[in-house]
């Protein structure tokens, strides 16, 4: 962050702490757009600013706060303004070895992180060893020995070649282009960007044939041309503008779901929430029956990309429906239903929701159903004895001898 205020700074911080794993406050830079504003190096002539912008962070945020200098003109102000940072509470303090009227061409001063190292207990950020120092990634570990840093922060080597972090060693120039330029293409990558990081990795190559190539290169697909990139350029943006077409039917898919009348929440049916063969359509269409309204209409529609399933209950003339989709029909039904007793302030069935009066209006059924079957097995019972008494008799008659 660069800043010149420290409640501003607060400010801003609070609204991405939540997002970020810490704060850190550039007062290193030295370009014009950030010191005609009283940031970036600017902040160097005035350490009492320094220690309100970082005291007032580390007191009013809860993620570690830390902050990039320059040396100063002489060692023992430098030593001096660390010391003071330092008591500020920052967590780290990174520091670019060069002054700020320096530049990249300068020799990177060493002597002087080492010196800031050794004079404070919080862990030091070495920078700025990219043009004398850092070429491959062995030169990394040199890099921190000379300076005695906790870690190594690297800029322009890092741009220059990303493969500086690869233990095995560079990989060559061309296979790194062309893989920056895939993902370039890939996440449309503006050509200005992207033609802007080629050049910093071409750097002493830009004289060259296909230097000159790339610098007058107006568009994506005239940069990959003079790369020998023309048909993965062709081959990828005709599959991107594939997925554009399928995404645009997709919204057409999700805008037939859409009414300003419906009620929506984002819920999903999980059975394994509720009793076995109790859902909440069947708590919707009991309480719409106590409540002699029709009975609910699903309505249920399947998205052509991906073959999900979304649906709209009509309940009392209003409408509910999950945002999300589902990968059947009934499930989709279910959430919808949820959607509406929710609304509604209903109990839907959950396990969590204590007694529960479908099962126990199932039990009351079940049992009725039980004595009904027993109150006819008695009566069959009953009925076979009668027929069993009146087929003995019928037998003893006709066993009988009629006197002459």
């Amino acid at each position: 962050m660069g800043s010149a205020d420290a409640e501003r700074a607060l400010a801003v911080a609070k609204l991405v702490e939540n997002d970020v794993a810490g704060i850190d406050i550039n007062m290193g830079c030295p370009k014009e757009y950030s010191t005609k504003g009283g940031m970036g190096a600017a902040l160097l002539s005035d350490p009492d600013k320094i220690e309100c912008i970082l005291s007032t962070l580390v007191k009013g945020i809860c993620k570690p706060v830390t902050c990039k200098i320059r040396i100063l003109s002489s060692l023992e102000d430098t030593i001096r303004l660390v010391k003071r940072i330092e008591k500020t509470g920052v967590a780290a303090i990174a520091v670019h070895g060069r002054k700020k009227e320096e530049r990249p061409q300068h020799p990177v001063h060493c002597e002087v992180i080492k010196a800031i190292s050794e004079a404070v207990t919080i862990p030091v950020i070495a920078n700025g060893g990219s043009h004398d120092f850092i070429k491959e990634y062995t030169d990394i570990e040199a890099f921190q020995q000379a300076t005695g840093a906790s870690s190594v922060m690297i800029a322009r080597a890092a741009m220059w070649n990303p493969s500086i972090f690869r233990r095995e060693g560079l990989c060559p120039l061309k296979e790194v282009m062309q893989a920056y330029i895939k993902y370039a293409v890939r996440y449309d990558n503006h050509y200005t960007n992207t033609k802007y990081c080629l050049c910093q990795m071409l750097r002493e190559q830009l004289e060259s044939t296909e230097g000159k190539k790339l610098h007058a290169a107006q568009s994506t697909q005239e940069i990959c041309e003079v790369f020998e990139m023309g048909h993965f350029y062709e081959e990828t943006t005709a599959i991107l503008e594939a997925k554009k077409v399928l995404k645009a039917k997709t919204q057409d898919d999700d805008d037939q779901m859409e009414d300003t009348d419906v009620i929506k929440m984002s819920v999903r049916f999980d059975k394994r929430d509720y009793p076995p063969q109790i859902t909440p359509k069947m708590y919707l269409l009991e309480w719409c029956r106590k409540e002699k309204h029709p009975q609910p209409v699903y309505e249920t529609v399947q998205r052509s990309l991906d073959k999900l399933f979304c649906s709209v209950v009509t309940v009392a003339e209003q409408k509910y429906r999950s945002t999300l989709w589902d990968k059947s029909k009934k499930l989709a039904e279910q959430a919808a239903a949820i959607v509406c007793l929710r609304t509604l302030g209903l109990p839907e069935g959950k396990l969590n929701e204590g007694e529960n009066h479908l099962i126990n209006k199932r039990k009351r059924e079940n049992q009725e159903l039980l004595n009904n079957k027993e109150h006819e097995d008695d009566l069959l019972v009953e009925a076979a004895h009668k027929r069993a008494h009146v087929t003995e008799r019928t037998s003893d008659f006709s066993s009988t001898e009629v006197p002459r």
